[in-house]
């Protein structure tokens, strides 16, 4: 039974959303506790939500939210598709088919705590997506790329050579746990307030090289704009096409995941929400560090809110049926790295 904690019910009312959608959805939900954050005189939970099929080669999508407190449509996107989802499920027997055939984990809340203080950091003032133990192969921005100078500055990575922040510790944990002995899994890490374009990143952040899975990103890409031609709002890309950084989470988990799976295939992928296109409509976002990150109009919320269900859908069935369209030989792989390259990185086609 969950206890939900009413006192900070204005504090992290995404928390106490949670915890009502878990009573109402008790009999589709498995939940785990792996940790909790403590916050003044509460401990914050960091749930793990599993529905679906519980069979250990079971093809597993995950959904991330809330790594940086401040980003707080992410996790409140994620909670509507989890919501929607608990009502079909209600009378829908396609819902039931489809989960019955993956694993689906969410973590809608990595950092409750940040959450609580509406801060990027977490309350130690550690950027968690800037905390993994990897270094950049290729400069970085100052500041933006990870910085050990002060937690009083943003992108703080920590300290040298101290383990990773208790957050991090259970997310990368929870990872390995779930995509153990996996063959086929994405994950999807929900955040917002860069550019004015809905981005799809994937690795690396650490380097400005082609990913070794860029041939597979081509493909899930080329699928996606193949089924959705009218659902134009994304921008598939290398994250490096943006920046690079230090101590990205989703390099460190996907160099663990091909270090003991090396025959299997996993896709992390980063949801960028293009905020700046709600300042550049509203210049009230300006004048609030909250809502510079944040839809603040309700009509805009509700639009964001439901605007990516479409792309969540997508995955779930893309993870499902990654043997069919995944390349399956080496001949394969190098026609659509090839493609990839021709996309992603013209400018090398043109280097001796």
């Amino acid at each position: 039974m969950i206890q939900r904690i009413y006192h900070i019910k204005r504090a992290l009312p995404e928390l106490f959303e949670l915890e009502k959608l878990l009573e109402d959805g008790r009999q589709h939900i498995r939940v785990s506790v792996p940790t909790h954050i403590p916050q003044q005189d509460v401990q914050l939970p960091f749930y793990v939500l599993e529905m679906g099929s519980d069979a250990p080669l079971a093809p597993t999508l995950a959904l991330i939210g809330g790594v940086h407190g401040i980003e707080r449509i992410g996790t409140q996107v994620i909670l509507s598709f989890l919501r929607t989802l608990l009502r079909r499920l209600d009378w829908d027997p396609v819902a039931h088919e489809q989960l019955a055939q993956i694993r689906l984990v969410m973590i809608p809340i990595v950092n409750p705590g940040g959450m609580w203080h509406n801060t990027r950091a977490n309350p130690n003032g550690v950027d968690l997506m800037r905390n993994a133990p990897v270094d950049a192969l290729h400069k970085t921005p100052f500041l933006v790329g990870g910085q050990r100078i002060s937690k009083h500055l943003p992108w703080f990575r920590g300290k040298k050579d101290a383990a990773m922040e208790d957050e991090n510790i259970a997310l990368t944990q929870t990872m390995e746990q779930v995509f153990a002995n996996q063959k086929h899994c994405i994950s999807l890490d929900c955040h917002s307030g860069f550019g004015s374009k809905d981005r799809i990143w994937f690795p690396y952040a650490k380097s400005l090289l082609p990913w070794p899975n860029l041939a597979e990103a081509y493909a899930l890409t080329e699928m996606f704009e193949h089924t959705y031609p009218s659902h134009d709002v994304y921008l598939f890309e290398p994250q490096a096409h943006s920046y690079t950084t230090n101590g990205d989470v989703w390099d460190y988990v996907y160099d663990r995941y091909c270090q003991h799976q090396p025959d299997g295939l996993y896709l992390p992928l980063t949801l960028e929400m293009g905020s700046w296109l709600w300042v550049r409509k509203n210049p009230r976002h300006l004048f609030r560090y909250h809502s510079l990150f944040n839809p603040i109009l309700p009509h805009r919320h509700q639009r964001i809110l439901r605007r990516h269900f479409t792309l969540m859908d997508f995955l779930m069935s893309a993870v499902r049926s990654m043997p069919s369209w995944a390349p399956a030989s080496v001949e394969e792989k190098a026609g659509l790295h090839r493609r990839a390259i021709e996309r992603w990185y013209p400018e090398s086609l043109h280097q001796p």
